[in-house]
């Protein structure tokens, strides 16, 4: 496609020449463009369609940078990155690596934080104004925040410390009327009444916070928002400008689907089919399976609860089955935990889902409410693994997070026999919390006997070398232990599944007749689980090999270079036994 007017538009500046006509054409181009690239690389679809035109009129009335706007969650900033000087990311398919799927610093003048996660866009803005202020500089600052992001108890500490501010600070809620998924939770009721009334409710959750409130009901019209953001630049006092728009809006596959097509893999651009779709039983199969088996034969008074991620896990097809045993808290990782504390306090035995690059934000409930308090509440966690792109989607922490919590127990299954065995042990067990650490790998398969969770599982029986693989690294240590074997060295494989508390029996005995423990984890090594390997060992003539991430914030690496970088393929771990084994 043809981008006559986006060719004149390399700063924002460059807006300021546009016609009417011209802009509405330019919304016309970035939209095509931002759904060519979504479709072959995969992307957050909906989001971003949504603000094309709320994001042009931002940067054709203010004057970025020194006006500034910060993008809750920035997943929905690939306009405005399109407009900051980064085109060439979205023109040309060599460059569509070029830049991160968020706001980041690195890129331009025009972003100023590494922001990948919710809430914390009013919070942010809140402190750049009194920075502002307090350094006599000049400049409107904005918050663009989702109204899903609205439960994210960040959020509404931002609204009320806001609405203390004496200066300039415009807080956007783009409402859309979805979350990830549905929007859950009571002040949506607000926002809906708001939207029908045209912003004049008496009921307004902003105005009791003590904010000032506009209603701008078409944000997917140019002319209306140019008009909304002229009248609000250069306000003196904080305001929310409430701005009612569609998300995924002027592509249909992504209107009629929403929760599908808020991030994507790639799809046929024409139809919005996906080109290569899963096939097969997953994990998540596994999952339901025994939820469905304990619920309705085992009679366990389980429920499941999620925090705006239901399409991770499909647990809306558990929702259907029973609606009554199912919660989505919204955006809110710590009410989910807390949410599950208070069921399992009164009888019932909660499964929490979550990802585990979200699961962080919930640190103090795991530990104070769960840790503390010796719930049975089981933790499932998805996304363990090394992770490459953007800063701040890193898999790698979970296992230093969870691994350390007194009273809770993180175990890591190898096999889709092994996730079945520790969800209902979990469901049973009445000694405190459980995390299972849902494999990232592709289904694995492996017969299961004598299950004991906390007790490791020796593959086979080798000795001189053991390999001790954390999860989804059962399949890599089995390749090494195939390679070392063709050069006449028997290794132990072993699947320690409890990598929160060590089985000193098994690791005791490896000392009669190993002289080398290899320990594989997804994660990172700071707090890991080999850490506390070699820390067992440390008296000991037995040498400890640790391999897993580095304890740092991954960028534009791929996962294959991540993966060589940290010296976990075959040919490495048989490199660093032999070396070691030679010394």
């Amino acid at each position: 496609m043809e981008t006559p007017i986006l060719n004149k538009i390399n700063q924002p500046a460059d807006l300021k020449q546009l016609s009417l006509a011209d802009l509405t054409a330019l919304a016309s181009e970035i939209r095509y463009l931002l759904l060519n690239k979504v479709s072959q690389t995969g992307g957050h679809v909906g989001p971003n369609l949504g603000v094309v035109e709320l994001t042009i009129a931002f940067h054709t009335v203010f004057n970025s940078p020194i006006d500034k706007v910060v993008w809750d969650v920035s997943h929905q900033s690939y306009t405005h990155k399109i407009l900051t000087g980064r085109k060439q990311a979205w023109l040309d398919p060599a460059h569509y690596d070029d830049v991160s799927g968020y706001t980041e610093p690195e890129e331009s003048p025009h972003d100023y934080f590494n922001i990948g996660h919710t809430s914390t866009s009013i919070a942010l803005a809140t402190g750049m104004a009194v920075a502002r202020d307090l350094t006599e500089k000049t400049g409107n600052v904005m918050a663009v925040i989702g109204d899903g992001s609205l439960s994210g108890g960040l959020a509404l500490e931002g609204l009320n410390n806001a609405a203390t501010l004496k200066s300039n600070l415009i807080i956007l809620v783009n409402d859309n009327g979805m979350s990830i998924a549905e929007d859950h939770g009571g002040l949506y009721r607000n926002l809906k009444e708001l939207r029908e009334t045209n912003g004049q409710s008496a009921n307004n959750l902003f105005k009791a916070m003590g904010l000032d409130y506009r209603y701008v009901a078409d944000g997917n019209d140019l002319t209306t928002m140019l008009a909304a953001f002229k009248d609000v630049k250069d306000v003196d006092h904080p305001i929310v400008l409430h701005v009612h728009t569609e998300k995924g809006h002027g592509y249909a596959p992504a209107i009629a689907n929403k929760e599908a097509f808020h991030w994507h893999v790639p799809f046929d651009l024409k139809t919005g089919e996906t080109l290569a779709p899963a096939s097969g039983e997953s994990y998540n199969d596994v999952i339901h399976a025994v939820l469905e088996d304990e619920l309705t034969t085992q009679h366990t008074p389980l429920t499941a609860i999620t925090a705006a991620i239901p399409g991770s896990y499909d647990l809306k097809r558990f929702g259907r089955k029973h609606p009554d045993r199912y919660f989505d808290v919204g955006i809110a990782e710590q009410e989910s935990i807390t949410f599950a504390a208070g069921q399992a306090q009164q009888g019932l035995r909660p499964v929490v889902f979550h990802s585990g690059t979200f699961l962080q934000r919930a640190y103090d409930q795991l530990s104070h409410d769960l840790g503390i308090n010796q719930l049975p509440v089981t933790v499932m966690v998805s996304g363990g693994r090394i992770s490459a792109g953007d800063p701040t989607h890193q898999g790698v922490f979970d296992i230093a997070m969870l691994s350390n919590i007194p009273n809770l127990t993180y175990l890591a299954p190898t096999t889709k026999e092994e996730l079945a065995a520790m969800l209902r042990w979990s469901l049973h067990q009445t000694t405190g919390p459980v995390a299972i650490r849902v494999p990232s790998s592709p289904l694995e398969c492996a017969p299961l006997t004598n299950f004991d969770a906390h007790r490791m599982n020796t593959i086979h029986a080798g000795k001189t070398v053991a390999l001790l693989a954390v999860g989804s690294l059962r399949g890599l240590a089995e390749r090494a232990q195939q390679q070392l074997a063709t050069q006449g060295i028997d290794a132990t494989l072993i699947d320690p599944r409890d990598i929160s508390n060590l089985d000193a029996t098994t690791l005791t005995a490896l000392q009669a007749d190993h002289q080398l423990v290899v320990t594989l984890e997804e994660a990172s090594l700071s707090g890991g689980f080999g850490e506390k390997v070699a820390r067992f060992y440390g008296n000991t003539t037995m040498r400890v090999i640790s391999l897993g991430a580095a304890k740092r914030f991954n960028h534009h690496e791929t996962t294959a270079e991540l993966h060589h970088e940290f010296k976990l393929t075959p040919e490495q771990v048989v490199a660093e036994v032999t070396a070691n084994l030679a010394k």
